[in-house]
């Protein structure tokens, strides 16, 4: 058995004349967290689509579990499961219907039913609402149910687009607490996400800007291979100098984080340069300090080369 349960080679996907994937190259190994990460129209949920067998590529190739997109399609349907965005759970059925009735759809042994069903009613959190119609769950217990039943015939590859979307502290909390208890397990899991302190808890993450993978690496190598230094000022009218620097220093350089000004420099003599502009155009600095970058500063910077880039 290969060591990857994914790879990408060259993939991409034309609406019209518009390309919302291309040239997408990637690998996920079996047993990790993969994370995607990007705006919305990054291409996140047609790169899903493509490697789910929903949505036929436009050009390239791509081999989940062992099998290709082309072809190869309902190999791939029996090893994986999808959690869409809006993952069809039926509001009229109760949350241990909704797994029978996957489990039915899954062709799930009658036998093997009955202990999966208790072990992911238990893993979500969802036995004491067993009986409760789905439409009267929370949204963040739509969202466990929707990962029990998306588990219950134990796939190879989990698929997930958003799936703590609009989701509450506590419940996303849950919902990653049954996604690493499910790794130790053996399943692969490919998540999109659009937090990036849940980006943090994957082994790798992709960081995708306008249909291409501009960066992949693990969060740690990717924030330390952030070149130059990250400085944070506490300024006064930090919108205001933010635009201000923007205009002299390059946006793509400088963010708000809060009430601070994150500043890209590339050495001290760059950074004094920033601090000379703002002093200039009449802003205060109250505190400067050199910190370590977080995803977040990545992201915002890699992106903001990219668009630079065109």
């Amino acid at each position: 058995m290969s060591e990857l349960a994914i790879r990408t080679r060259d993939l991409g996907r034309a609406f019209g004349e518009l390309w919302a994937v291309r040239g997408l190259d990637l690998e996920v190994r079996r047993g990790e967290i993969f994370g995607l990460v990007g705006p919305d129209g990054a291409g996140k949920t047609t790169t899903m689509r493509m490697l789910t067998g929903i949505l036929a590529a436009s050009e390239g190739e791509a081999e989940v579990a062992g099998f290709s997109i082309r072809g190869g399609e309902e190999d791939i349907k029996l090893r994986i499961s999808y959690m869409s965005q809006r993952f069809g759970l039926y509001g009229d059925l109760s949350v241990e219907e909704n797994l029978r009735f996957y489990a039915d759809l899954y062709e799930v042994p009658r036998r093997e039913r009955e202990p999966l069903e208790e072990r992911l009613l238990g893993f979500s959190n969802l036995t004491p609402f067993r009986k409760r119609l789905a439409r009267n769950l929370s949204g963040g217990m739509k969202q466990k149910l929707g990962l029990a039943c998306a588990l219950i015939h134990k796939p190879e590859i989990l698929f997930l687009d958003e799936p703590t979307n609009g989701v509450d502290p506590v419940s996303r909390r849950d919902f990653w607490r049954i996604l690493y208890a499910m790794l130790k397990e053996g399943v692969t899991i490919f998540v999109s996400t659009a937090y990036l302190d849940e980006a943090e808890r994957c082994s790798r993450v992709g960081l995708m800007h306008s249909g291409r993978l501009i960066q992949c690496d693990t969060p740690q190598q990717l924030k330390l291979g952030m070149a130059g230094q990250l400085l944070e000022l506490e300024i006064e009218r930090p919108r205001a100098a933010r635009e201000a620097l923007a205009a002299e220093f390059g946006g793509q350089r400088v963010s708000l984080f809060g009430g601070a000004l994150h500043v890209h420099a590339d050495d001290d003599a760059d950074a004094e340069v920033a601090l000379r502009i703002l002093a200039q155009a009449g802003f205060a600095v109250h505190s400067k300090k050199l910190i370590t970058p977080s995803l977040e500063d990545v992201f915002i910077r890699y992106v903001g080369e990219d668009e630079a880039h065109g």
